[in-house]
């Protein structure tokens, strides 16, 4: 473990790499009660495809987060029930590109550390309990299906994807986890959960080098190969759709307006640089002290839950934007109308250190979040860069990179229009 000093913002990360692989990021935050730890793995729900061994192997829809669901499961007992026992709060999620699991507490913090890497390390499916977790995972599938966010979004990925697994739900369909198998799922954990395809992240008041000899001793010296994630055949830039319209029980239009920006992110500094000129682009032009929101927020046409967003996410890079407004086919068309007049006449320069001083505020608000931060920690490390450095990224990105963003990327003709309409009543 090496410590580097980030003056800056006042922080010392301590970082490193076991003989096995794992990565290990441990934040000290002395005189904290709470200690925060997690686990993530490289490993999400659009990773349905993947190569090991030279043998590429193709799992159903959904299959990522049956696995989470099912990692908790110790021949012992469950985990999650012996962290709450203990007085920690434990969770996981899986989204698009990883998995993640995690825990909080105050006390017995290296005993629950203990557990997280024994358990995540620890595959244990019983038919019975398979087919038991199907029906829950079913039930919480067919609740999402009522979701209008939910649906507004997988629209969205639909609207841009022909064929890429970022067009299906992370979850899955009813149909699709009927296919998972106890095999199916030990042949994931074997491909994917490998040391050197995860990173454990670590917020409090700890001992970073007593971090890494518990996972030292808990994971093993061992190194195992991890598979590569196979996207299929890259696709244009074009949307597939331009624009998609469902239904649903809302009092008010909901609209996502996104694009594919790259369908081959680069890594490490490249997609760093990148991703930064992005977001300061997006909250330059539609953040919440643009003149393009406040314009359209003062006349009615948009709420105040308008968002924008640049991020990689699975092997892409995507920017959206959306939120209720009462005409969003007239929004989308303004959207495209002032990415136009920005690719002509470039950002304005008071506005965009504006933007990037509200972006550096954000990445210090995260910085006092140890969930937050660990998961940030996570993300960079999987994506070839240190969270921290995305400060120095922040500080280096010129306007013309900003600019540059905008015209290569940012083009009216990418956009789709995804929509959720209230329902016609009688």
């Amino acid at each position: 473990m090496r410590a580097i000093e980030y003056p800056g913002v006042g922080d010392t990360l301590w970082t490193g790499e076991l003989a096995n692989g794992l990565a290990v990021y441990v934040v000290p935050r002395p005189g904290f009660r709470k200690k925060h730890a997690s686990l993530a793995v490289n490993y999400g729900g659009a990773m349905r495809a993947y190569t090991l061994g030279g043998k590429r192997h193709e799992t159903p829809a959904g299959t990522a987060h049956f696995l989470e669901h099912k990692m908790f499961d110790l021949p012992e007992g469950s985990a999650l029930d012996i962290l709450t026992r203990r007085g920690a709060e434990a969770n996981a999620y899986t989204s698009a590109g990883r998995t993640e699991y995690y825990f909080e507490c105050g006390e017995r913090f290296d005993e629950n550390l203990e557990l997280l890497l024994k358990f995540v390390s620890t595959p244990y499916f019983t038919p019975e309990s398979v087919e038991k977790e199907r029906g829950i995972i079913a039930q919480e599938i067919l609740m999402t299906e009522d979701d209008p966010s939910f649906a507004l979004y997988t629209a969205a990925m639909g609207a841009l994807f022909e064929r890429h697994p970022l067009r299906e739900s992370v979850a899955g369909t009813v149909e699709s986890i009927a296919e998972i198998t106890p095999e199916v799922l030990y042949d994931c954990h074997r491909a994917f959960y490998a040391p050197g395809n995860m990173a454990l992240t670590v917020c409090g008041d700890v001992e970073p080098e007593a971090v890494a000899e518990t996972a030292a001793r808990v994971l093993g010296d061992a190194k195992a190969p991890a598979a590569e994630a196979d996207f299929g055949e890259p696709e244009g830039l074009a949307p597939h759709a331009s624009r998609v319209s469902r239904e649903m029980d809302v009092s008010d239009p909901m609209f996502i307006c996104a694009a594919k920006l790259s369908c081959a992110l680069p890594r490490g500094d490249s997609a760093l640089r990148l991703t930064t000129a992005g977001s300061l682009a997006a909250r330059c032009l539609f953040g919440a002290g643009s003149d393009f929101y406040t314009s359209l927020y003062a006349s009615g046409e948009l709420r105040s839950d308008f968002f924008r967003d640049v991020s990689p996410m699975a092997g892409t890079l995507l920017f959206e934007c959306g939120g209720t407004a009462s005409d969003p086919d007239a929004v989308c068309d303004k959207i495209r109308a002032e990415l136009s007049r920005a690719a002509e006449a470039g950002l304005d320069p008071d506005a965009f250190e504006r933007a990037r001083r509200a972006d550096y505020g954000a990445m210090l608000r995260t910085l006092g979040s140890p969930d937050g931060l660990c998961s940030s920690l996570a993300a960079a490390h999987f994506g070839g860069w240190s969270f921290y450095e995305g400060f120095g990224a922040l500080e280096r990105v010129t306007k013309a990179e900003a600019d540059e963003f905008v015209r290569e990327y940012l083009r009216p003709e990418r956009l789709a229009l995804a929509l959720v309409t209230p329902k016609e009543r009688t």
